[in-house]
């Protein structure tokens, strides 16, 4: 099969515009309904009674903050397109969800909430409080809440009162007997104070009950709006577009355009409202018409309005109901803290995994290390999104007050971080640290941290390199691969990536870093025909990629054509894939499964065979950025490659095992549907217990804990 790829583009909206012959039309999933289905499987885990419970409670959270974004990001753009495929898309995107919400519901009120109660803790509503835990709730609304809140009346003299982005309120009608005037109230929920109330009363000490903020406030609105008769309370819910394109070529400085932006979304249009059960339809139609929705963009809640508020019970004390802690592991060679970190990487490269290494063991000790060490000359590092509890940005300040030359390329344009990623640069810029927000028109997603030292032989610079963020909290949550090098070969490539960044010269070229968007496409795409051309030569030729989302066309291309030649590719794609496997002449010999469970698979692989026959001779990468359209030519990422056999050996163990799991696997059928595989019964291995403790376990190996 031969297709032109270059006649493959995706719109500005994330959707296929195929104009080839023969079209990829019959092998193409929709992004945004394939996206539906990777969010299903992250709510099967909160369905499936083999998870410890509180971490159902999780999952279902979890589920819940996805498809916040989700509606931020992607119903946000096909709102703004008019044209009946997309109005279809979105019809088809409400059947789809509504039974999952249905089912996330029932298992909140039919599986969390009963288990809880055996547990002595103890889910109650307003009407279901005892007198003595009314009073205890009416004290903590008088002494925690009310100060925070603010009640409002809704009337036609006055400017409709704002509603910020996933706020809830509950909104009522209220009547003056006095004036004899009707009108509506609302009461915003603060976001700022627990969401659920404990109670002690009636209760014994190791009991206790939980009740809704929004149900306390409820109970006490009789305080907020004295002598007047108030309604039966609705509980809404909304949502705002956050798709807000800035434009970089506007004249200005980069923060201040970005700052606009973001105090710009605060005001997008609303594109979904949620409601609680029983909503009064003359406030749900008022509401409607103020924000001009239509019944697409209502979802009527069966329970909760707002389930990211289970992270809290998730966070319950019951180590009964929990997941076993996971506590990462230090690289051996940095078990003891007065190792010298730079002399181990002078004898070699050092491969981590996270969560499985401890992040703050080897990438967090590389940068503190060089930042208070005399021979360190400069420190220069990439940054998308920065933890508020990040150490990184302290050790960079404390390099540059102690004289070092401090770089700092920060993406302020990282979707809903862009006020964090804003303060760290003026609190690093106030320090005398260089802060730059890369090239215009790309964001910088790359993950790089250059040490450069003056050492008794010259100059020397050591690199890490990542697949993810440097953020603390979720170094601990998702899965990242990362090296750390002093190759000159890599770091060459390195100093010369960070020379464009910060002096917006043109594009350099690389000897062993590949980077988009100016070579990895074309490199990507030349290994993938390689496979198809050593296939065809009788040469040894296997495809073995791990990444988050697949749904570059060019590479789904060249996927399908290697696939047609006989080259066996099996794709780990952890969420959205637009690409349809198994199909007759068009996908065949490609295999694609998901990964989901109690850590985010996040860490990008890429797997060659380069005609060896052993995959550990082929040819091995990590990188930062997904086969997708957007990560290959709208964004600065890097792809390095790993050639010490120890490390490849690592890698392909690992994928071996994604491979081999039945346990947290979901398989891609040639129908586009996901099937999720049981474990056969046999043995203990990945295919028993999943891939998560199958690397826990050979952590614990690893590192020598066990043997």
């Amino acid at each position: 099969m031969s297709t032109a790829p270059q006649m493959v583009s995706i719109g500005d909206d994330g959707i296929l515009n195929t104009r080839i012959a023969p079209s990829l039309s019959d092998i193409w999933i929709d992004r945004d309904l394939s996206w539906l289905d990777f969010n299903q499987r992250v709510l099967a885990e909160a369905l499936d009674e083999r998870t410890p419970l509180l971490q159902r409670a999780k999952f279902l959270a979890i589920f819940a903050s996805n498809l916040d974004e989700f509606f931020m990001k992607r119903i946000a753009v096909l709102h703004s397109a008019k044209s009946r495929k997309r109005q279809e898309l979105l019809r088809q995107i409400r059947e789809k969800l509504l039974p999952m919400i249905q089912q996330q519901s029932e298992c909140f009120s039919k599986h969390i909430v009963p288990t809880l109660a055996e547990y002595g803790i103890f889910v109650r509503h307003w009407e279901d409080l005892t007198r003595r835990q009314r009073a205890e709730a009416n004290l903590y609304f008088d002494e925690s809440v009310s100060p925070a809140l603010t009640p409002l009346v809704i009337e036609s003299q006055q400017s409709f009162p704002f509603l910020s982005n996933l706020s809830t309120s509950l909104i009522f009608s209220l009547y003056d007997p006095v004036q004899q005037e009707l009108m509506h109230a609302r009461v915003k929920v603060p976001s700022g104070v627990k969401q659920w109330v404990p109670l002690q009363a009636d209760v014994d000490s190791r009991q206790q009950v939980l009740v809704p903020l929004y149900d306390v406030i409820r109970g006490n609105l009789g305080k907020l709006y004295a002598g007047m008769k108030i309604g039966p309370p609705t509980l809404v819910r909304l949502t705002r577009d956050a798709e807000v394109e800035l434009d970089d070529e506007l004249p200005g400085a980069l923060p201040d355009l970005v700052r606009e932006q973001v105090r710009q979304r605060r005001y997008e249009p609303v594109i979904r409202l949620e409601f609680g059960p029983g909503p009064d339809a003359d406030i749900s139609e008022m509401l409607c018409q103020r924000f001009k929705l239509t019944p697409l963009d209502i979802y009527e809640m069966p329970t909760e309005v707002d389930f990211t508020t289970l992270f809290e019970i998730a966070g319950l004390n019951i180590p009964e109901l929990s997941v076993p802690e996971w506590s990462p592991l230090a690289p051996q060679a940095l078990q003891d803290d007065s190792t010298d970190i730079f002399e181990i990487l002078r004898g070699g490269d050092m491969l981590v995994h996270h969560p499985y290494d401890c992040f703050d063991a080897a990438v967090e000790h590389f940068v503190a290390t060089a930042a208070d060490d005399p021979l360190t000359l400069s420190i220069k590092m990439t940054a998308y999104r920065i933890g508020d509890d990040t150490p990184f940005v302290k050790s960079l300040i404390r390099a540059a007050e102690s004289g070092k030359q401090v770089a700092c390329v920060i993406e302020i344009k990282a979707r809903f971080d862009e006020e964090r990623n804003l303060h760290w640069a003026s609190e690093l810029e106030k320090a005398g640290a260089h802060v730059t927000f890369g090239v215009r028109g790309l964001k910088t997603h790359a993950k790089l941290i250059l040490v450069v030292r003056k050492e008794p032989t010259g100059l020397r610079t050591y690199m890490h390199i990542g697949t993810g963020n440097y953020h603390v909290r979720t170094a601990r949550l998702y899965t990242d691969v990362g090296l750390l090098t002093c190759r000159p070969a890599l770091t060459r490539d390195g100093v010369a990536l960070f020379h464009y960044l910060t002096g917006h010269s043109r594009a350099p070229e690389y000897t062993s870093l590949v980077v988009a968007p100016v070579t990895m496409r074309q490199h990507f795409l030349g290994l993938i025909r390689r496979e198809t051309e050593n296939q065809r030569s009788g040469l040894p030729a296997r495809i073995v990629a791990k990444m988050n989302q697949l749904e570059d066309p060019e590479i789904i291309a060249a996927l399908c054509e290697a696939a047609c030649a006989g080259v066996p590719i099996d794709l780990v794609v952890r969420g959205f894939c637009c690409l349809k496997p198994g199909v007759p002449g068009r996908s065949e010999g490609i295999r694609i499964r998901s990964i989901i469970g109690r850590f985010l698979e996040h860490s990008r692989i890429f797997h060659f065979a380069n005609g060896q026959e052993d995959p550990v001779e082929g040819e091995f990468y990590i990188s930062s950025g997904d086969w997708m359209y957007r990560n290959l030519s709208k964004r600065i990422e890097v792809a390095a490659p790993i050639e010490t056999r120890t490390h490849k050996k690592r890698l392909w163990e690992f994928l071996e095992i994604c491979l081999r799991d039945r346990r947290q696997a979901w398989t891609l059928g040639s129908d586009g549907n996901y099937t999720r595989l049981q474990p056969d019964g046999q043995g203990e291995g990945p295919e028993a217990i999943g891939t998560h403790q199958a690397m826990m376990e050979l952590a614990r190996v690893r590192s020598g804990e066990v043997e």
